[in-house]
């Protein structure tokens, strides 16, 4: 019979001055359900079932600014100057678990209109071909001035400063899926003729001052980042992708965050998972902090990969969804519950929410 001790998902780990008890890290995820873009009481419950003691859960993400919602009913930045009375929805969870605020703003990956009429705000001119998720046409953004960049990454740093006085133990800043940073990561977008521009130094130069920032405001050992150089979402690829991801590493290194989330060049399209002969053991390799790999895990690839060395810890996302008790799960090799996909966008409290079964109802946080 399988112990705790038996199974690397399930061993401690230290990240920096937090002691995880496991390795099964509740993977940032849109969720949608914050009614007029503050959380709600049922995202106490949402995020409850998912605690464990000793686990780390990554929030959805909490736009930094007005200009930065993509899509509706997400969270502003907790205790946001520009949004008075806005709440985390973090505050509310048990400090048994180590949670990260995530960060992010949409760039050119926005739904909705913007403030005044505005166009939305990104590294390019160039608008996106594909339709939004209602089916529309995305608007055409509005190149970012050189003198103006200086203001998002002031909104990233504050809104650090605001998560921190609301009660998370750290920020996640959210530099993959095609949003605003890897909007200025990747070549296939950045088209830039500035020093955010052109030579792999300049178009990661965004990234480095928003983390710079937020370190600095902070703490390094309380800042983690998520990329994904290998993927193409929302039409943001890289020519050299490899090359790309070991850059990053070794700028966050400098930058002495805590961790690097990266997610798997098997992911590289939206919901699709293809064979791939790519490896994130390169970054792995270099980076110097905690690392986290995510992108279609079940538990025995995610055990194989922290026996192997491949990670420190894995993040699951839709499993975790439809799993609140995902690591007593994987403690005693239990059937999982399949997740809706239907669901995961719609902005009912319960379904598809907090409504996933556990094991036993008893074990249900209430």
């Amino acid at each position: 019979m399988e112990t705790k001790q038996s199974i690397p998902l399930l061993t401690a780990c230290q990240m920096g001055p937090f002691n995880l008890s496991h390795r099964v890290v509740l993977a940032p995820l849109t969720r949608q359900r914050s009614y007029g873009y503050i959380p709600q009481p049922h995202a106490k419950l949402y995020y409850t079932q998912r605690t464990t003691p000793g686990g780390l859960l990554i929030s959805e993400s909490c736009v930094v600014s007005e200009t930065s919602k993509g899509y509706i009913y997400l969270e502003y930045g907790p205790e946001s100057k520009w949004r008075p009375g806005s709440q985390s929805s973090m505050r509310f969870i048990p400090k048994a678990a180590s949670s990260s605020a995530r960060f992010g703003t949409g760039g050119r990956v926005f739904n909705q209109d913007q403030p005044n009429g505005e166009a939305p705000i990104s590294s390019t001119d160039k608008p996106l071909t594909s339709k939004n998720i209602y089916g529309g046409e995305f608007t055409p953004p509005r190149r970012l001035r050189t003198d103006e960049i200086s203001a998002i990454v002031n909104d990233f740093r504050v809104a650090a400063r605001n998560a921190m006085e609301a009660g998370f133990d750290g920020v996640e800043v959210h530099g993959a899926h095609g949003y605003l940073i890897d909007q200025f990561l990747k070549d296939k977008v950045n088209d830039r003729s500035d020093e955010y521009g052109g030579s792999l130094e300049n178009r990661c130069r965004f990234a480095v001052e928003v983390v710079e920032a937020v370190a600095k405001e902070i703490g390094s050992d309380r800042v983690g980042i998520r990329f994904s150089p290998f993927a193409d979402y929302m039409e943001s690829g890289d020519s050299n992708a490899e090359a790309l991801g070991l850059y990053l590493v070794q700028a966050m290194n400098r930058c002495g965050i805590i961790y690097c989330h990266m997610v798997e060049p098997r992911m590289k399209l939206l919901e699709e998972m293809s064979e791939c002969t790519k490896s994130l053991t390169p970054m792995r390799k270099a980076f110097k902090g905690t690392f986290i790999v995510a992108g279609g895990y079940t538990r025995e690839d995610g055990n194989k990969a922290v026996a192997e060395g491949a990670t420190d810890l894995v993040g699951y996302g839709r499993t975790f969804l439809a799993n609140p008790d995902l690591p007593r799960r994987f403690q005693l090799n239990a059937p999982l519950n399949e997740y809706d996909r239907s669901t995961f966008y719609t902005s009912d409290p319960v379904v598809g929410y907090t409504d996933y079964p556990f094991l036993e109802t008893t074990d249900t946080a209430a």
